[in-house]
């Protein structure tokens, strides 16, 4: 498996075990009025980069390491930037609005790399299937 895809499941693992810490504190204080950053958490963190780290998985050479570091790097600061700022809503605290905007901005540009590293990939799947099977592409 790639350090890439490795890392994308590492951060994922993180997201995971920091929603469930905090799905355990709101079913046990009864307070559940972080359910939309524990929402947020499980499916910016954990689903969306496991999600990423096996199509990087799958996709091995064929992705641009490129646009998969960038997507990993802008994915998780994007997170880690507006995360918090949607707790502070929750929590009836004004949110750092810079923050709570750059790090949206931060999440669809990750989104974005990865749409373009699928395109790369998809790209060069039918070349690379053609040239395995023996099927030359007509010129």
């Amino acid at each position: 498996m790639s350090r890439i895809s490795i890392a994308f499941f590492g951060a994922a693992v993180v997201y995971a075990l920091g929603g469930m810490v905090l799905g355990m504190y709101m079913g046990g204080s009864g307070d559940h009025s972080m359910a939309p950053v524990h929402a947020h958490i499980n499916l910016l963190g954990w689903a969306s980069l496991a999600l990423m780290g096996a199509f990087y998985g799958l996709a091995a050479d064929k992705a641009p390491a490129k646009l998969a570091w960038t997507n990993f790097g802008l994915s998780n600061v994007g997170n880690l930037m507006s995360l918090p700022m949607v707790a502070m809503i929750q929590s009836g605290k004004p949110p750092i609005v810079p923050l709570l905007v750059g790090g949206e901005v931060l999440i669809v540009a990750g989104m974005l790399t990865f749409g373009l590293s699928l395109i790369v990939v998809a790209r060069a799947a039918p070349a690379a299937a053609a040239t395995a099977s023996g099927i030359k592409k007509a010129a």
